[in-house]
């Protein structure tokens, strides 16, 4: 992880062309070659960022942050107050709490929940940014990836949205389908991640955990 605080300028070229002008930010490059831009208030989510895989060209006062598909974030350095590197090691990924937990256990026991026809590919399946909670594929052999939430807000379907990104870009993989699974879906969650092609589905915990097994059935 490298940290760098500047005051800078950076501007997006792209689907879309944004702009930041020029003011004191924090820039976080991460190990998995992701660049992202920081402020110091208004929201925990990057000013602006690019998502593997990409490459940086550092010059002396511009940095080029460029993806395959030819878009390009341009940062502008003025000045530089502080640069560090910071060796993190492996993450052991996110504790979900007790309900969550279980949830993705009983789904993934139940994978038929979702529809006829679905199977298990694996829990906690890895990425780059983190695992998916569930990957499975459909009736049609189709890969499906299941995020899990005891409250289905927003910030889920935000969530899933960048692992189908990266997922999607896996020729084995792709297409890659995606599901937001909750107890309980925030009418908001729900349109985001319908515009956005996610299947929402509505958990009943008791239902799951009242189901039997047929794992090791024999008939």
């Amino acid at each position: 992880m490298r940290l760098v605080v500047a005051r800078c300028q950076v501007d997006y070229v792209g689907r879309l062309t944004a702009h930041l002008p020029m003011a004191n930010r924090v820039l976080m490059v991460k190990a998995d070659g992701s660049v992202l831009v920081h402020s110091d208030g208004g929201s925990y989510k990057p000013l602006n960022w690019m998502s593997p895989p990409c490459w940086l060209i550092e010059d002396p006062d511009i940095w080029t942050v460029q993806n395959k598909a030819g878009e390009k974030l341009v940062i502008t350095l003025a000045e530089v107050m502080h640069d560090s590197k910071h060796e993190l090691g492996v993450d052991p990924g996110l504790q979900k709490d007790g309900v969550e937990a279980h949830l993705q256990e009983l789904l993934a026991e139940h994978i038929k929940t979702l529809g006829d026809g679905y199977t298990l590919v694996r829990r906690e399946f890895p990425t780059a940014i983190g695992p998916v909670d569930i990957m499975a594929r459909d009736a049609k052999g189709g890969s499906v990836a299941v995020e899990i939430k005891r409250r289905g807000e927003i910030d889920g379907v935000e969530q899933l949205t960048r692992y189908l990104e990266l997922l999607n870009r896996d020729p084995l993989l792709a297409p890659v389908q995606g599901v937001f699974a909750a107890q309980v879906i925030k009418p908001q969650a729900r349109v985001l991640a319908e515009d956005r092609g996610i299947r929402c589905v509505v958990l009943d915990y008791d239902a799951l955990r009242g189901t039997d097994s047929d794992e090791f059935r024999l008939f």
